[in-house]
């Protein structure tokens, strides 16, 4: 069954128009039944949008009223409540294995990594890029472009490359 549900997202509702479009005709709730099947665990009215690569599903955990935005990549991840990306974020997921230096890199395959784990109430600016493993804090928002090398703490705002702290969304009389 698993399969039949892979082949309906890969092969068409992968393609359906984004969720926002006055043309979308249900995309929205046809992409969240089939990922509800593919999800280890899937909450309520979730939104994938279009294009975006979620691998077999079968690593992805996501919590209710979040999404996963155009043309992203989510393959080995826990993600929050209410949490937002933009377009094109990448959420990386293996790295090529490289200890051999006799070997090539191509020849040594791939290091599955631990999963990306983002809390509640984050907020994904476009294409960032998201290193495996790493933790995003609860309310923290990552501007556009960043590449996230290290662990986000909770109500941190985070911009560039590599990633650094600017500011926190909350002062000191509200922590």
């Amino acid at each position: 069954m698993r399969i039949l549900f892979y082949l309906l997202y890969y092969c068409w509702a992968r393609y359906l128009p984004t969720s926002y479009k006055p043309y979308a005709l249900g995309s929205r709730k046809i992409r969240f039944w089939i990922c509800k099947h593919l999800f280890a665990k899937c909450g309520k009215n979730v939104n994938v949008e279009h294009g975006a690569d979620i691998g077999s599903g079968r690593h992805i955990e996501i919590g209710d009223y979040s999404g996963i935005g155009v043309n992203c990549m989510v393959r080995r991840a826990i993600i929050g409540k209410n949490v937002n990306m933009g377009p094109d974020v990448v959420f990386i997921s293996q790295n090529h294995a490289f200890a051999d230096s006799n070997k090539t890199v191509v020849e040594q395959g791939y290091i599955e990594c631990d999963p990306i784990t983002v809390g509640d109430d984050v907020w994904f600016g476009t294409r960032v890029i998201v290193l495996p493993g790493r933790k995003i804090g609860q309310g923290a928002i990552i501007g556009a472009g960043a590449v996230v090398t290290k662990d986000v703490p909770d109500y941190a705002v985070v911009a560039g490359n590599p990633a650094r702290i600017i500011r926190y969304r909350k002062n000191s009389d509200q922590q």
